[in-house]
């Protein structure tokens, strides 16, 4: 009897109560532990075997513009600790995308957007605070080796050199941006495309370029090295001061700004032709040089009024290019849309344009901006009269023969349906490659 007195007290005390409650939770966490691994174990990542393309022949690429290759619809499975660099164009590597890189895509937010509460102090000292995590300011061995691919790729034989930037998460590179790569290809079969990305310079970046790189056509995404690609300009200066916090970035998204300050310094380092993502491209470009195109004229004297920075061509070094570096870096301005681009363009072309040994060519309103970003929507309906029929017809004929480019103003547009039988629905059947269904959103 004493001995089940003695164990009654034992198991009403408050001791045994919690040493028996801490036993069951440890046994559950073993149990669902256990669980997870046994999961995890059998879950791995598809993506595609990766091959060195060959490069087409002249008639293959003529013929790819009546064809939709025939993409490989399945892919063989491979663990997510791979980790060896790939193969994808011309001798040129990329990592594998990981399974933090499939997370961090899948995130929502600009990351280079500070809070629209904080002020010029508040903002330079979150921008501080972030800067360890902002990937496009950290130097990597892929990184690093920008400017050695970039002109290993610039050795083949590149009728043009064209150059995008797509600073953006690749699950976002939709196929309005994919139409601009391959409507340039189409136009230019002969010329180069370089996609400054480290997005896209992955398997991710790698399966949406494949049906490109599949026919022969010569296109590198490359990560930027911001360091180098600034070095020995004026936007180093910006840039260092940026980094250290004794410049305001802004309240506009950084993205928008690394995204003018590269498109000037890799045209001064290497020269050619860049063009924003949101482009119906439309003819080759051979004969240009050193030109930008306004994207607004007096409409009494039809002498351009705005420049823009959508597309722009540039010879290696051209001194304008200085200008604009010179000119982003000491009146930068994070706050006020289009300073830091279109308006800077117009500033310093309005100074110093004229500058005997420039050159510079300053093309019509229907070279790149036919249509101004409030009328190019009338481009997406599809005609409900006669009268409007002809008017189709007589633009998508206008603009074939008279414009390089169309460009969508994709901050207007990007969630815009076009209908069928609409000019940007003539203009994409017209002028794709690959020929999807469909390039709406």
């Amino acid at each position: 009897m004493s001995n089940y007195k003695a164990f009654r007290r034992t198991i009403e005390s408050p001791i045994f109560s919690t040493a028996s409650f801490a036993l069951i939770v440890f046994s559950i966490f073993v149990y669902s532990s256990i669980s997870i691994v046994r999961l995890y174990r059998s879950q791995y990542i598809s993506t595609p075997i990766i091959k060195t393309p060959q490069r087409a022949h002249n008639n293959d690429v003529q013929a790819a513009a009546n064809k939709t290759p025939q993409v490989q619809a399945t892919t063989p499975v491979l663990k997510v600790d791979q980790s060896s660099p790939i193969v994808v164009s011309n001798n040129v590597t990329a990592q594998p995308m990981n399974i933090e890189e499939l997370e961090k895509e899948e995130q929502g937010p600009d990351p280079l957007i500070p809070p629209p509460w904080l002020k010029k102090e508040g903002r330079m000292e979150w921008f501080q605070k972030k800067l360890p995590d902002l990937e496009v300011f950290q130097s990597t061995n892929l990184s690093r080796a920008f400017h050695d691919r970039v002109l290993k790729f610039s050795t083949n034989q590149c009728a043009i050199q064209f150059f995008m930037v797509w600073l953006s998460p690749a699950r976002i590179f939709r196929p309005r941006d994919f139409l601009a790569v391959e409507t340039l290809m189409k136009a230019s079969p002969h010329s180069c495309l370089v996609l400054i990305s480290r997005s896209l310079d992955t398997r991710r970046g790698y399966k949406i370029l494949k049906p490109l790189l599949d026919l022969g056509f010569k296109i590198l995404a490359v990560t930027p090295d911001l360091a180098s690609l600034v070095k020995d300009t004026p936007a180093e200066t910006w840039l260092k001061q940026i980094k250290d916090g004794e410049r305001d970035p802004g309240k506009i998204s950084l993205s928008v700004q690394l995204s003018n300050i590269i498109r000037l310094a890799v045209l001064y380092k290497y020269g050619g032709v860049y063009l924003d993502t949101d482009f119906i491209v439309l003819k080759d470009f051979k004969g240009l040089r050193n030109a930008v195109g306004p994207q607004e004229v007096d409409q009494a004297t039809s002498k351009w009024k705005t420049l823009n920075n959508a597309a722009l061509v540039f010879d290696k070094g051209h001194p304008i290019l200085f200008d604009f570096l010179q000119e982003f870096a000491t009146t930068f301005d994070g706050n006020t849309w289009g300073h830091n681009g279109p308006y800077m363009l117009t500033r310093v072309t309005r100074r110093v344009g004229n500058t005997p040994g420039y050159n510079l060519t300053i093309l019509g309103l229907e070279a790149f901006y036919p249509v101004n970003w409030v009328q190019i929507k009338r481009f997406f309906k599809k005609p409900a009269t006669e009268e409007e029929s002809k008017w189709v017809e007589e633009t998508v004929l206008r603009l074939s023969e008279e414009s390089y480019g169309l460009h969508l103003w994709s901050s207007f547009t990007r969630k815009s349906v076009y209908d069928e039988g609409s000019v940007i629905d003539r203009l994409i059947k017209s002028h794709c490659l690959i020929c999807r269904d469909t390039y709406n959103p």
